[in-house]
C-alpha cells in the first residue's frame, strides 16, 4: 500500500490555513474533480475522494488537532479510515455539494430529475433548408396516474423507513467518530412502501409512448441539434422531466450540395455554348433563374446568385449559389458536324502553331 500524501499539500494550503482557506481550497478541487463532471474517470475519482478524504479531517477541529500532533497514524489509532466510496463522501458532505454545485446527491425526500433522451431525425435537403414541422413518437418513462408517482397504492401511503427513523442516513461510531451511510433500505429516501401501487409495482413510474410536434427551422444541417425541455423522461418523486434532444441528419440532394450557408450546384453546357456564349436557366432552391454564360467561357468556370443559398439559423442573412460550369464534350458526331469541325480546325491550327512558336521562343511552356 503506498504512503498517503500529506492533507495539507492535497489541498494546496499550510498548515496554519483557517477554516474558510480549507475550505475555499476543497471547494476547487471538488468542482474539478467531482465524478458527475468526470465520467469514467478514474484517476479523477481518486483525486476527488483524497481532496473529500483531506478535507473531512481538516474541517473538524478535534480530527485536526489529532493529525498535526501524530500524523496520518494518529488517525488510524483513533478509529478513522478515510471513506470507503462515494456514499460516505456524499453522506458527509451533502451540505457542501449543494452550496458549491447544485447537484450532486438528491435531497432526502426530494424529487430526483428526469433522464435526458435523444431522438434521430432524418430531413430532406429541402426540409433542412426552408424549415418544417415533424411529429415524432417517442417510448419514455412517465409518472404514473393511478399512483400520481408516489409509488404507494391509493388509499395507502409510504410510512417512515423504522431502520433510519425517517433520516435516510445509517450512523455507527468509529472510535471518536460518527460515520454516516445511506440507509441500506429506503435507499436514503426515508420512508418505505408497504403497499406498492398495482400498476407501476411502487417505482412510480410506466413506461409510455408519446406523440412531440417538432419545429424544425429553416438552416438545420447535420449534426444540429435540437432542445425539447421537459420532453425527456418523468422525474421520480415529483422531480421535474428531463429534456428531449433531437440530432438532425440531412439526406442528399440530387443536384445541390451545401457548404455551410452556399450551395453548389454542377451545370453542363456544350463546347458550343462556351466558346459562343449563352443565357440558359439553372436550378435554384426555389424555381428557376437565368444565367448569362459569357463568349470563351472555360471548363471550371464559377458563377455566384446571391441570396439564393441557405438562410442562416440566425436569421439575418442567406448564404449564395454557387454554379460551377462544366463543358461537355460530345462523343460522337454526325458527318456534318463533322466536316464542320475539320474545317474550324483549319482555320484554327495556324494560329495554335504561331502560338506554340510563340511561347517556345520565350524560353519555355
Amino acid at each position: 500500500m503506498g504512503t498517503k500524501r500529506d492533507y495539507y499539500e492535497i489541498l494546496g494550503v499550510d498548515r496554519n490555513a483557517s477554516d474558510t482557506d480549507i475550505k475555499a481550497k476543497y471547494r476547487k478541487l471538488a468542482l474539478k474533480y467531482h465524478p458527475d463532471r468526470n465520467p469514467n474517470n478514474k484517476e479523477a475519482e481518486d483525486k476527488f475522494k483524497e481532496a473529500s478524504e483531506a478535507y473531512e479531517v481538516l474541517r473538524d477541529p478535534k480530527k485536526r488537532q489529532i493529525y498535526d500532533q501524530y500524523g496520518h497514524e494518529g488517525l488510524e489509532g483513533s478509529g478513522f479510515s478515510g471513506f470507503s466510496g462515494f456514499d460516505d463522501i456524499f453522506s458527509s458532505f451533502g451540505d457542501i455539494f449543494e452550496d458549491f454545485f447544485g447537484f450532486g446527491r438528491r435531497s432526502r425526500g426530494g424529487g430526483q430529475r428526469g433522464s435526458d433522451l435523444r431522438y434521430d431525425l432524418n430531413l430532406s435537403f429541402m426540409e433542412a433548408a426552408f424549415g418544417t414541422s415533424k411529429e415524432i413518437e417517442i417510448a419514455k418513462m412517465e409518472s404514473c396516474s393511478y399512483c400520481q408517482g408516489s409509488g404507494s397504492e391509493p388509499g395507502t401511503s409510504p410510512q417512515t423507513c423504522h431502520a433510519c427513523n425517517g433520516t435516510g442516513q445509517i450512523s455507527r461510531n468509529q472510535g471518536f467518530f460518527t460515520v454516516r451511510t445511506t440507509c441500506p433500505h429506503c435507499r436514503g429516501e426515508g420512508k418505505t412502501i408497504s403497499h406498492p401501487c398495482s400498476e407501476c409495482r411502487g417505482a412510480g413510474q410506466v413506461r409510455a409512448r408519446k406523440k412531440v410536434s417538432v419545429k424544425i427551422p429553416g438552416g438545420v444541417d447535420n449534426g444540429s441539434r435540437l432542445r425539447l425541455t421537459n420532453e425527456g423522461e418523468g422525474g421520480l418523486k415529483g422531480g421535474p422531466n428531463g429534456d428531449l434532444y433531437i440530432f438532425i441528419h440531412v439526406n442528399p440532394h440530387e443536384i445541390f450540395t451545401r457548404k455551410n450557408t452556399d450551395i453548389i450546384c454542377e451545370v453542363p453546357i456544350s463546347f458550343v455554348q462556351a466558346i459562343l456564349g449563352d443565357e440558359i436557366e439553372v436550378p435554384t432552391l426555389k424555381d428557376k433563374k437565368t444565367l448569362k454564360i459569357p463568349k470563351g467561357t472555360q471548363p471550371g468556370a464559377i458563377f455566384r446568385l446571391k441570396n439564393e443559398g441557405i438562410p442562416s439559423l440566425q436569421g439575418y442573412n442567406r448564404g449564395d449559389m454557387i454554379v460551377n460550369i462544366q463543358v461537355k464534350i460530345p462523343t460522337s458526331v454526325n458527318s456534318k458536324q463533322e466536316e464542320l469541325l475539320r474545317e474550324y480546325a483549319k482555320l484554327e491550327s495556324g494560329k495554335i502553331t504561331t502560338r506554340l512558336k510563340k511561347i517556345l521562343k520565350g524560353g519555355g511552356l
